[in-house]
């Protein structure tokens, strides 16, 4: 069991119903997140959850009654990202979306922790929902917004086949990120390039 902090004591003493501390959240959900990318789920434990964020079991179990549910709110802090400023130039908004789309899973645990959903597919569904619903779903929704504005302003062919693109530049990721290949510095600019001279009108 983790060690009781100071900000954990006084998280004891405020009593039921009063706020806590966004620091204590903080640990804990990141203390989950690396432990499930390291570990894999069924491994983590709430023991070495509470020992890694210096907390108590206690103060994890106020906040997320289950292990599954403390995953759940782990995967969608993780996810949690500002979406780019985007400035009505298709090609400049796409190359951001896809900057954006990288960063995403170039930070610490990123592919790590889509390999743990991936593994709980069948067993533990929910993980791989949530990280659909909170990673996957916005950033294809904004590329599809994207390239739909962009046909309705007929800068795209009219017959464009709009999923296929964004299958494209999406999966361009993943294709680069398991062949091993680095990122250049314009891997998005590239892509971006590369998928809209064969839609474009």
């Amino acid at each position: 069991m983790g060690a009781s902090t100071d900000s954990d004591a006084t998280e004891t003493e405020r009593g039921p119903g009063r706020p806590r501390e966004p620091a204590v959240d903080r640990r804990i959900l990141d203390a989950a997140l690396r432990l499930m990318a390291q570990s894999g789920y069924v491994r983590m434990t709430m023991d070495q959850v509470a020992a890694l964020a210096d907390v108590t079991k206690a103060t994890i179990y106020r906040r997320y009654p289950s292990k599954i549910q403390l995953a759940l709110a782990a995967i969608a802090s993780y996810c949690d990202q500002a979406p780019p400023v985007y400035t009505g130039d298709t090609r400049s908004d796409l190359i951001a979306q896809m900057e954006n789309f990288r960063h995403g899973l170039d930070r610490p645990h990123g592919m790590a922790m889509l390999g743990t959903v991936l593994a709980e597919e069948h067993a533990t569904p929910e993980l791989l929902a949530r990280f659909r619903e909170y990673l996957v779903a916005p950033r294809r929704t904004a590329i599809r917004v994207l390239l739909e504005r962009a046909c309705n302003r007929a800068e795209l062919h009219p017959n464009a086949d709009l999923e296929l693109a964004e299958n494209m530049l999406v999966g361009s990721y993943y294709a680069h990120y398991l062949a091993g290949y680095p990122f250049p510095a314009d891997w998005a600019t590239r892509v971006v390039d590369a998928v809209l001279a064969g839609i474009k009108a």
